[in-house]
């Protein structure tokens, strides 16, 4: 009975669940870096294949989704996503110890994740979009914003885990935050979930990939996931391994303060909406981010380079909701959702190797200056796009 009384808030409400889901599976891990290389061995080299198997099957579930979404529905997907984010995190627990290679069980599990991961990409702004709101835009932003709030819980109550109970009890935190997406398959297999567009309407993959201002968008896509992963992936580790702070401290003011900078500009930025255009508004945060990353790099004092970090969340927050939303006015469809989850998570692998890669060769803060380049092509192309729109 409960069931069925459930409407489009409670639709909303498992959508912004779906956004926490996503940042478990991609923040949870690189929390654990220093405790797989302390307790497990591995080596920087084999984080970097951790960060890369993540991301690349997430790439490769975008990629198949973008032909299969509109045939299977959303509500199928959805619950995929949450099913498979669960299993993921459950293996993390378990899998590392029973294989002779910790890192063969770790990378097992997060591929499991990142299906989830993926699929909670691909389906949930669609399914937003989907929904009788007023103010399609600052409902998207609002909606990553989750993520945001997701990453900070992520942070601050694992490293309340860590502070009680001891990092070295680093397996049964994964089992705790799989209860999210396990309950949230159950919610979204009951929701209401409207249409998107009638069938006739959809914009078909060979459109959108014979389109120049969707491939502008798709490579705006790319330079928004690397500007934005670049820095949170690795935020952590730079402040414990590069400026030399405790694990607790680099957790609280690296990744968690870019989260909370990154969700506070996504509210904003759903207020400031109707006052300026998106153009001009994703320009200025592409400008603000190069800034930054070169403070970040570049700063010697460790308090000014966290800083750096830190507001980096606020320079990245709209860079991914608002493509989304200026690409979500001129095409329609599951298909254009799909292909620029895929263009977004193909920054999200590139943009934490080239810091991985290039940290291994000359040290954590060339590897973030050389990330720079994701935002100041992000830059140029909100530049050139206000002549497509």
């Amino acid at each position: 009975m409960i069931l069925k009384k459930l409407t489009y808030k409670h639709t909303l409400v498992s959508s912004y669940v779906g956004y926490i889901t996503q940042a478990v599976v991609n923040n949870l891990v690189p929390l654990l870096f220093s405790a797989f290389a302390a307790q497990l061995g591995i080596s920087v080299f084999q984080i970097s294949l951790i960060i890369i198997f993540n991301f690349g099957i997430q790439i490769s579930v975008d990629l198949f989704a973008a032909a299969f979404v509109d045939k299977i529905g959303m509500r199928r997907c959805a619950v995929a996503a949450h099913v498979f984010a669960a299993l993921g995190l459950f293996s993390l627990s378990v899998l590392p110890f029973l294989t002779n290679e910790p890192i063969v069980g770790i990378i097992i599990s997060v591929m499991l994740s990142a299906v989830g991961g993926g699929l909670c990409e691909v389906v949930i702004s669609p399914v937003v979009q989907s929904l009788p709101l007023e103010n399609k835009a600052a409902g998207m932003n609002l909606l990553h914003s989750f993520y945001c709030w997701g990453q900070m819980a992520v942070v601050l109550l694992s490293t309340l885990y860590f502070s009680t109970v001891g990092i070295q009890s680093w397996r049964w935190l994964p089992l705790l935050w799989a209860v999210i997406p396990a309950l949230n398959a159950v919610l979204f297999s009951a929701v209401p979930i409207g249409a998107l567009c009638e069938p006739e309407q959809r914009t078909g993959v060979r459109r959108l990939v014979s389109s120049p201002l969707f491939i502008l968008f798709f490579l705006l896509m790319v330079c928004a996931g690397s500007s934005e992963l670049a820095m949170s992936q690795w935020a952590s580790y730079f402040a414990e391994q590069g400026l030399h702070v405790s694990k607790t401290a680099g957790d609280l003011l690296g990744p968690c303060s870019f989260a909370f900078t990154m969700g506070l500009s996504r509210v904003l930025f759903a207020r400031m909406e109707k006052r300026f255009s998106l153009e001009t508004l994703l320009s200025l945060s592409s400008a603000g981010c190069v800034i930054c990353y070169l403070a970040a790099a570049l700063f010697p004092l460790p308090l000014l380079s966290l800083s750096g970090c830190a507001l980096c969340g606020m320079t990245v927050g709209l860079m991914w909701p608002g493509v989304i939303s200026l690409a979500a006015k001129k095409y329609n469809g599951g298909a254009m959702f799909a292909v620029l989850a895929f263009g977004g998570d193909i920054g999200c692998t590139v943009g934490p190797w080239l810091v991985g890669m290039t940290a291994g060769a000359y040290g954590l803060r060339t590897g973030l200056l050389a990330a720079t380049v994701f935002p100041l092509i992000m830059l140029i192309g909100c530049l050139r796009l206000k002549k497509f729109l």
